[in-house]
């Protein structure tokens, strides 16, 4: 395949409100709604990386809105409508987006008052929950039990709450914490739906050979009641794997940003932005993990 040199990781739209640019995403402003555009920035250690993947911000879209419509009987989303004509009929007139970029990349979705935390759920030992575990033998609260190895997997999928940042990292949190902070019978009813998708997540995946490690999901309010927000088991939000390759020990390789990372880390970057361009091989491998990941999930 050749590489795209030189495009663009996003495009701005000129005569829309831009609300926030995260790591990803641009979120523009539509009074009770909003315009969600995945680019094809790559973040990794909380740096946009100078080197776009192509087509990624398409690849996310696809894989939110397939599993928006899966889990949709358990709590409802945000989601309005993902089709070009849709939206670009929803803007203002003088407002015209180039098919060639904004088609399959968009949501047009209901505003929510965002509740402030990240909602994670862990099946397996990995990452900032195995590092954790190294240190203290339990993850954010949760006694396990001793002896667990790296990507073992948890006894039962746990809730494991973050602080949601913006710019930098999201600080994990106990669910007392939550508590304090949202309330508890709602950190009860974010723990409470956070688990059911993540297992009737856990069962899809499953079928198709693959496990879910850990993933997050962020929710907010609408009418006065709880919606799933945001972007939902894309492969930069969740860990996956193929269950052929795992095994307590070692984090098997997924479709995540692990493969990014681990050249990163070798790379000898300081991760302090900016962050180093990525060789076309990089892109290429993680291009083919993300498209994997999508032909699997949705298939």
């Amino acid at each position: 395949m050749g590489m795209m040199t030189g495009a663009p990781s996003s495009v701005d739209i000129p005569g829309l409100k831009l609300l926030r640019r995260g790591k990803v995403r641009d979120v523009y402003d539509l009074g009770d709604r909003l315009l969600i555009v995945a680019s094809d920035r790559l973040s990794a250690f909380d740096v946009v990386l100078p080197t776009a993947i192509p087509d990624k911000g398409k690849i996310l879209t696809t894989a939110a809105l397939f599993w928006f419509d899966l889990t949709k009987d358990l709590v409802p989303n945000h989601l309005i409508s993902a089709d070009f004509d849709t939206i670009q009929k929803a803007l203002p007139a003088t407002v015209k987006l180039d098919k060639n970029w904004f088609n399959g990349r968009m949501m047009l979705v209901r505003k929510a008052e965002r509740i402030d935390a990240e909602c994670v759920a862990r099946a397996y030992l990995a990452g900032s929950g195995w590092k954790e575990y190294k240190a203290t033998g339990k993850i954010i609260g949760h006694d396990l039990p001793a002896g667990l190895k790296e990507a073992d997997k948890l006894p039962s999928p746990i809730f494991t709450p973050a602080t949601k940042a913006d710019e930098g990292h999201d600080e994990n949190i106990t669910r007392e914490k939550l508590a304090e902070m949202v309330g508890p019978a709602l950190a009860k009813e974010l723990e409470r739906l956070t688990l059911a998708v993540f297992a009737k997540a856990s069962e899809h995946l499953a079928k198709r050979g693959l496990l879910l490690a850990d993933t997050k999901f962020e929710f907010g309010y609408i009418d006065k009641k709880l919606f799933l927000i945001d972007e939902i088991l894309t492969p930069d939000s969740s860990r996956v794997w193929e269950k052929k390759d795992w095994k307590p020990g070692k984090t098997p390789d997924g479709f995540d940003k692990q493969f990014v990372r681990d050249w990163l880390e070798k790379s000898g970057w300081n991760k302090v932005a900016p962050g180093p361009a990525l060789p076309a091989s990089v892109v290429e491998g993680t291009l083919a993990r993300y498209r994997e990941f999508l032909a699997k999930v949705t298939k």
